[in-house]
């Protein structure tokens, strides 16, 4: 039975129901000899309440989708090796009429077991996600992403064209099953390229615990994993190796932690990913029980690590963040957290806000904010690259003479999404509103 879904919920609420009615029932039933019954009721009350606990962790889990597997939650993982050839990802197997096939490099990327997200005759229209496995060739690391392909990747057409790639990064302790099946990021992307408002792009779905269960932050922890250099070198050059994707000019975008690293790699590595997009994130490194010590005793590391401190103590990094929070997420990684990184930024870092009136940290608030992060990066990463919206698909948003020249302010790298409640941090140019 599988770890996600209804059928296990569906099982453990009759369990929690039917375990204490058992025990009503069975209560005075239950033999005379007074070890016996004493053992008995014992066993019925520890059910009662493991079926209870279950329930309840289980439907946490289908919620957040922090384990999807029972492998991944007991810590083993099934690898299905990809295939002694290139695996087909255009057309259907044996079609003569087949598109463009997945280059391998296979001491770096890994096929595992199609997760069945689409069927080959959907690959055209949905678009495809294969699952996969990156051996680190610069950081010895290893971990799992799923890897959204749109439809245009499999048209005959744009067979020799390379995409934008963005990673996409889920929070803590979350994982990419998770940005697929509650956050559907493919699906967001995909209304925005079928609206006009972004340009085709490859996601790259993580967890940023490449080392789960220990959170790193995406550090380079002494003598210890090496995720930054696992995310920033690592997965680009294995991905731009394997598929139609660019080897520089990439995205980085999350949530929370998946946040802290999307802005850290952009900030700390922008001569491979230059734009990020932050929904809910915050800016300053932390230390609990899951991290541990990342920084080896050594307080200088911990500020390099730190956004804030950098922008505050070091030159600022030429890349371009679209920020995103609700204005009521409170807490030490919350608004006012946003708003100390904001005012530390300065050219050439430039930012684009986008402040939700009322919200919290959770998947419904970010999904209001995904549309307008991926239109900000597909905007950025086309300026950057060859990659651009085709004509039949340029952006005329309606705006008017003073909102026309806000744009026009606006560096062209930042882009705009006429959705975003946004602005212009660094150069105080504010952007418009949807249909001011």
């Amino acid at each position: 039975m599988a770890l996600l879904g209804k059928p296990l919920l569906v099982l453990l609420s009759i369990l929690t129901v039917g375990l204490p009615a058992a025990t009503y029932w069975l209560w005075a039933r239950l033999p005379a000899r007074r070890v016996t019954r004493v053992g008995s009721r014992v066993l019925l009350l520890v059910g009662c309440q493991l079926a209870a606990v279950m329930l309840v962790a289980a439907a946490m889990n289908d919620y957040g989708y922090f384990y999807s597997s029972w492998s991944d939650l007991i810590g083993s993982t099934v690898v299905v090796p990809s295939a002694p050839r290139p695996q087909v990802v255009g057309g259907v197997q044996g079609n003569d009429h087949a598109g463009p096939t997945l280059r391998s490099d296979r001491t770096a990327v890994h096929v595992l077991q199609d997760p069945g997200w689409s069927t080959p005759a959907q690959w055209r229209v949905r678009g495809r996600v294969v699952k996969v496995r990156i051996d680190g060739a610069r950081s010895a690391l290893s971990g799992t992403a799923s890897v959204w392909l749109p439809p245009q990747y499999f048209d005959p057409a744009q067979a020799n064209h390379d995409f934008p790639a963005v990673e996409v990064f889920s929070g803590y302790p979350g994982n990419e099953t998770q940005l697929i099946s509650r956050m559907q990021y493919p699906q967001h992307l995909l209304a925005e390229i079928t609206a006009h408002r972004a340009a085709p792009m490859v996601l790259v779905m993580q967890r940023p615990a490449v080392t789960f269960p220990r959170d790193t932050e995406c550090t380079d922890v002494p003598a210890g994993p090496q995720a930054l250099t696992y995310f920033s070198q690592d997965v680009p050059a294995a991905i731009a190796a394997a598929f139609r994707v660019r080897p520089t000019g990439w995205g980085a975008m999350g949530d929370s932690t998946g946040g802290y690293c999307a802005a850290k790699i952009a900030m700390m590595h922008s001569d491979v990913i230059p734009a990020a997009a932050v929904l809910s994130g915050y800016f300053h490194t932390l230390r609990d029980n899951t991290t541990g010590d990342l920084w080896g005793g050594s307080s200088e590391l911990r500020k390099l690590n730190d956004l804030e401190w950098r922008l505050a103590h070091l030159p600022a990094p030429p890349a371009s963040l679209f920020v995103a929070i609700s204005r009521t997420e409170g807490g030490q990684n919350g608004y006012m957290d946003t708003q100390k990184f904001l005012s530390l930024v300065r050219p050439p870092l430039q930012v684009q806000t986008m402040f939700q009136s009322s919200g919290g940290h959770n998947f419904s608030s970010w999904s209001h904010e995904m549309g307008p992060g991926l239109d900000f990066l597909s905007a950025r990463l086309s300026s950057l690259g060859t990659a651009r919206v085709p004509a039949t698909q340029t952006r005329q948003p309606r705006v008017s003479a003073s909102s026309a020249r806000a744009i026009a302010a606006c560096p062209a790298p930042l882009g705009w999404s006429p959705s975003a409640a946004s602005s212009c941090v660094g150069l105080a140019v504010p952007l418009p509103l949807k249909g001011s």
